[in-house]
């Protein structure tokens, strides 16, 4: 994915809302209308289907961070959902290996280390908080108006919600909807950390198992301030 170099959240949310321009809005939809509220009512069983159905399956998950470019590390995972529904993780790789060097080499590595895995743990922390999208957050969104929908340009069988202030004020959410098989294909994201120009993108794009489960397929999440990337693939879903 190309990476996203903006000043502060404005111009991502600018660049964004000039891109689905381009590709979907000649008919947009008003909010609270009863198709919109009919497209909404599906989304959150959509998500919540699936929530449901996950708590079933485990999984493998490859996590690969990158800085400036430059890949830093890479994890490999067993997951599954806990009770409350939030991952529960189990390593799959071999203990890491002690770092060389004299005291003070080492001491300058692991404190590098630990800002930049501090900082990817808060991205994915608040990548989890957008993805699966939450039912109450969506019909609050739809309640306040900040739901506007629309086609898909050349298929005519998904459509896209663009929620506003989903989760922070000033954040976007875009959600890719397959109307027909009443499935989330793809989430994307342009919110922030603490503060609004410590921006961060996401984008989640969801598979299909022959059993009928819809599952997060891949995301990639850019820290801009940072030049953090972080690209999570799933894969090797198992009953239990």
């Amino acid at each position: 994915m190309k990476k996203i170099k903006l000043g502060n959240l404005g111009t991502m949310l600018v660049g964004l809302t000039v891109l689905l321009a381009g590709v979907a809005f000649a008919r947009p939809v008003k909010a609270q209308s009863p198709e919109m509220q009919q497209r909404v009512a599906e989304v959150k069983q959509a998500a919540e289907r699936n929530k449901a159905e996950l708590m079933l399956y485990t999984w493998n998950e490859q996590v690969t961070i990158s800085l400036k470019g430059e890949q830093k590390k890479q994890l490999h995972n067993q997951v599954r959902l806990g009770p409350d529904g939030k991952p529960q993780k189990t390593s799959l790789d071999p203990p890491p290996e002690e770092p060389s060097g004299g005291k003070l080499k080492r001491h300058i590595v692991a404190k590098k280390k630990e800002e930049y895995e501090d900082y990817a743990d808060q991205m994915k922390a608040l990548a989890e908080q957008y993805a699966p999208p939450e039912k109450d957050l969506l019909e609050q969104a739809y309640q306040q108006g900040n739901i506007l929908m629309g086609p898909v340009a050349g298929n005519p069988d998904v459509l896209q919600l663009v929620i506003k202030n989903y989760l922070k004020p000033g954040d976007s959410m875009t959600l890719i909807f397959d109307k027909t098989q009443k499935a989330i294909l793809q989430i994307q994201i342009a919110s922030y950390m603490d503060d609004p120009k410590d921006a961060m993108s996401l984008r989640v794009d969801f598979s299909r198992e022959p059993s009928g489960l819809s599952h997060v397929s891949n995301q990639v999440m850019d820290g801009v301030s940072k030049q953090l990337n972080i690209a999570v693939q799933n894969s090797n879903y198992q009953h239990l």
